[in-house]
């Protein structure tokens, strides 16, 4: 189980501090004495709209129907979001909050070394989307986040809690047989290869035939990639490392030689899975197709099932108990904040109550729409 949660408060800094746009300043919202202009908003529904995790349900970057479920949920997001912002700013200036170029650095330092290393680090930064410069405007944020936490409440996470985590959540902790694993990966996807050939000019007035025989033609010359590939690694799989860096398609193993760490069977699609677990340690197997191309994989090592013992995990959850109780004593000081703040929409479309009520009828007619499908 992977306990520690680098971009727990990250998410608040980000959330809370996003830039202020310069187009357009025409005031949407006041809290207190702090304004929130168009831009504001304008800026943080890209960002919030732009997240890939939002893609994987079905919003369409180019949507434009203001009405529409997603486009309302987004909306209130944000609007809550940047009420939020600005009632933590004034609280900052407020306490005479600040942070040095020092405290930065060792934020930096200290979460580079809680994942293991730079590279890593990065992968993470990379997996949620955030730039390495992002995160280091952030984390600017973040630490001022966590003085402002101290100011609250002292945070003390003893051996015992972490001990008492551990004994009621056992399963968390055990793992599935693992093996680690090298691949080299040539891309070889029908469809993108289809795609790549119909925005080329000079095959525009193909036939579906013609553009089916390119595609064809394409998938054996990597298929065939593949196979020289295959046998000059198992010819000499001591080279295996510098063939995948300077082969594989997948850039990011690419650089570590290939290799993918240690994973369990339902981390990788079925027929990867399938192939790597059937091997045993330092073997090559032969070529195996998946959604994303031909893979040539070298098994390194094999861990049987079990579970990770409690010293080996402790700190882990200290740092993760730490960082929920962070957030918690964070959402109850602002939940504090909006009973005691004065918040006027200057422009009504973005009065929480009305959203609230366009979401409802969104979802009521998706439901609706829905139900005559079937």
């Amino acid at each position: 189980m992977k306990l520690i949660k680098l971009l727990t408060l990250l998410v608040f800094a980000a959330v809370i501090f996003s830039g202020c746009g310069i187009k357009n300043k025409e005031a949407i919202v006041k809290v207190n004495d702090r304004i929130i202009t168009q831009a504001d908003y304008d800026e943080l529904f890209n960002q919030t709209a732009n997240n890939p995790a939002l893609q994987m349900f079905g919003l369409n970057k180019k949507e434009t129907d203001k009405n529409s479920f997603m486009y309302t949920m987004i909306k209130d997001k944000v609007v809550n979001q940047l009420i939020i912002r600005e009632l933590i700013n004034g609280e900052l200036e407020k306490r005479h909050i600040t942070v040095t170029q020092k405290d930065t650095d060792e934020a930096l330092n200290k979460s580079i070394e809680l994942v293991g290393s730079k590279d890593k680090f990065n992968q993470i930064l990379k997996e949620h989307g955030i730039s390495l410069s992002q995160y280091k405007k952030d984390l600017v944020e973040e630490v001022k986040l966590d003085k402002l936490i101290q100011t609250l409440e002292k945070i003390n996470i003893t051996e015992a809690d972490a001990k008492k985590y551990y004994d009621q959540n056992l399963n968390k902790f055990k793992y599935p047989e693992k093996v680690r694993a090298s691949h080299i990966l040539i891309m070889a996807n029908k469809d993108e290869i289809k795609e790549l050939l119909k925005a080329e000019e000079k095959n525009k007035n193909l036939t579906d035939e013609e553009l089916a025989k390119l595609v064809e033609k394409q998938m054996q010359e990597k298929l065939q990639k593949a196979q020289t590939l295959l046998a000059q690694v198992k010819n000499n799989p001591s080279d295996f490392a510098k063939i995948a860096k300077e082969n594989s398609d997948d850039t990011e193993s690419a650089k570590q030689g290939g290799d993918l760490g240690f994973f369990g069977k339902e981390e990788m699609v079925e027929a990867f899975a399938n192939a790597a677990f059937s091997q045993k340690p330092n073997t090559i197997g032969e070529i195996v197709k998946t959604p994303y191309g031909y893979h040539i994989i070298m098994v390194t090592d094999r861990k049987e099932a079990g579970q990770d013992s409690f010293e080996k995990v402790k700190s882990d959850i200290m740092l993760y108990l730490e960082n929920e109780k962070k957030v918690q004593v964070l959402e109850k000081f602002i939940e504090s904040l909006k009973k005691t703040a004065k918040i006027e929409y200057i422009n009504k479309d973005y009065n929480p109550t009305d959203i609230q009520k366009a979401l409802q009828e969104s979802a009521n007619k998706e439901t609706q729409a829905e139900q005559e499908k079937k």
